[in-house]
């Protein structure tokens, strides 16, 4: 009897412990405060009267925006980050400006390609 009554009570404790249930992390309905809680790393990305959006970064590529209005989770997007290429330079080894960014262009602004002349 003893070792029933111990076992049912170990089943209890450990089915209303909340480590042991998995933690969901977005929910629509979820409010604000429990999903700051749980993201820490959230940052608010847009904000109005009774509006607010985060974000929050999911890995190297991803990011979630997560929508809250009146303290509840409304919206979740997850989108993906744009790679920034750096453009690519035109190596023209013969051209003794090359290193020189303000070959061909008034403005300053460094652009290693040579301007053409358009005739139209």
């Amino acid at each position: 009897m003893k070792k029933t009554l111990s076992i049912l009570s170990l089943v209890f404790i450990m089915s209303s412990c909340a480590l042991i249930q998995p933690r969901i992390p977005y929910q629509l309905g979820m409010s604000e405060s429990k999903f700051l809680r749980q993201n820490k790393d959230a940052v608010i990305s847009q904000m109005s009267e009774d509006k607010k959006v985060y974000r929050v970064n999911n890995g190297d590529r991803f990011y979630l925006l997560v929508t809250f209005e009146n303290d509840a989770l409304t919206n979740l997007e997850e989108m993906e980050l744009t790679p920034q290429w750096p453009a690519q330079r035109y190596m023209d080894e013969n051209n003794p400006n090359y290193n020189n960014p303000n070959y061909n262009n008034p403005n300053g602004s460094p652009n290693r390609y040579p301007q053409q002349n358009n005739p139209n």
